[in-house]
C-alpha cells in the first residue's frame, strides 16, 4: 500500500527520472512570475521613455495656448496651437499632398547620397593619395553655400523634381562620405596586419574588415543625413519647386507666407519637423538592429 502512494505522488520526466509534481508546478509558476516581471520592466522602461517628454510638451503646448490668448496676438502674428490645429484640418488634403511630394524627394536624395557617399568613401579608402587628392574637393563642395548652387542645378537638370533631389543630395552626401571614410580608416592595426599576413587583397580587406568595423560610423552619418534631405528638399522646392496641386512643403510654406496665413505656415513647418524626426527614428531603429549584438553604442540603448 505504501509503494502505491508513493508511486502515484512522482511523474517520471523526460529523461525517464521522476520529479514530485509539487517541484514541477513551482518551477511552472516561478516561470510565468518571471516573464511577468520581464514584461513589467520593459514597460517601466518604456514609460520612462516616453512619458517625461510627453509630459514637457502638454505643458508647453498648454503654456504657448495661455500665453497667446492672454495677451490678444492677433493670429497672422503668433498663432494658437488650436488655430494651428484647425489650419491642418481644414488643409488636411493639401497638407497631405505636399508630404507625398516632399517625402519622395527626401528619400531620393538621401538614398543617393547613402549609395554614393558609402562608395567614393571606399575608393578614397583604397588609396592615401587618392584621399589626400580628392577628399579636400568634396569638403569645399561641402562649404558652397546651397542657395548658391541651386540656381545652377535648375538650369541643368530643370525645374521640377530632378533638381530637388540632386539639391536634396548635396546637402546629405558629405556627412555620410566623412563619417564612412573615418570609419573606414579607424579599423584596428592588429586586424589589419592579421589579414595582410593571410594575404587578402585589398578588396577583401575592404569587404570582410574595414566596412563591418565602419557600420557604426556609416550609420551615424545616416542618422545626420536623413534629417538634412528633407532640409535639402525643402530649400530645393522653394527655388525649382513644383508648383500647383503638386508642391511640396516649401511651396506650399511660400505660398502660405505670402498670403499671411500663418497658422497655416506654422503647420506646414512642424509637419516638416516631425518628417524629420520620424526619418531619424526609422535610421535609428535600423542602426540598433544592425548593431545591438556587438557594438557598444546600440547594447547600451
Amino acid at each position: 500500500m505504501e509503494k502505491l502512494v508513493a508511486s502515484a505522488n512522482v511523474v517520471p520526466d523526460a529523461s525517464g527520472s521522476v520529479s514530485p509534481p509539487a517541484a514541477s508546478s513551482a518551477s511552472a509558476i516561478s516561470g510565468k512570475a518571471s516573464r511577468h516581471l520581464r514584461t513589467e520592466s520593459k514597460w517601466r522602461q518604456l514609460a520612462g521613455r516616453v512619458v517625461p517628454p510627453l509630459v514637457v510638451f502638454v505643458l508647453f503646448i498648454a503654456i504657448w495656448e495661455i500665453a497667446i490668448r492672454m495677451s490678444g496676438v492677433k493670429p497672422y502674428l503668433f498663432p494658437k496651437p488650436s488655430d494651428i490645429v484647425q489650419a491642418a484640418a481644414g488643409n488636411w488634403h493639401n497638407l497631405l499632398v505636399s508630404v507625398r511630394t516632399t517625402v519622395a524627394e527626401s528619400v531620393l536624395g538621401f538614398a543617393l547620397s547613402v549609395i554614393l557617399g558609402v562608395a567614393f568613401a571606399i575608393g578614397l579608402a583604397f588609396s592615401k593619395m587618392v584621399e589626400r587628392s580628392v577628399y579636400p574637393y568634396a569638403i569645399i563642395l561641402q562649404t558652397i553655400p546651397i542657395v548658391a548652387v541651386a540656381p545652377i542645378i535648375v538650369i541643368w537638370c530643370g525645374a521640377g523634381m530632378n533638381a530637388i533631389v540632386v539639391i536634396a543630395f548635396l546637402i546629405a552626401f558629405f556627412p555620410i562620405l566623412s563619417n564612412t571614410l573615418i570609419g573606414l580608416n579607424s579599423t584596428e592595426a592588429n586586424m589589419k596586419n592579421l589579414f595582410y599576413l593571410y594575404n587578402a587583397t585589398k578588396w577583401q580587406t575592404i569587404w570582410k574588415l574595414r566596412i563591418p568595423a565602419a557600420l557604426p560610423y556609416i550609420m551615424a552619418g545616416m542618422k545626420i543625413s536623413c534629417s538634412l534631405s528633407v532640409v535639402g528638399a525643402i530649400v530645393g522646392e522653394y527655388v525649382a519647386g513644383i508648383g500647383g496641386l503638386q508642391g511640396g512643403l516649401g511651396y506650399a510654406i511660400t505660398v502660405a507666407s505670402t498670403r499671411l496665413q500663418t497658422a497655416y505656415l506654422f503647420a506646414c513647418g512642424l509637419t516638416a519637423a516631425v518628417m524629420g524626426i520620424v526619418f531619424f527614428l526609422l535610421i535609428n531603429a535600423l542602426s540598433n538592429r544592425l548593431l545591438r549584438s556587438w557594438h557598444d553604442s546600440a547594447i547600451n540603448n
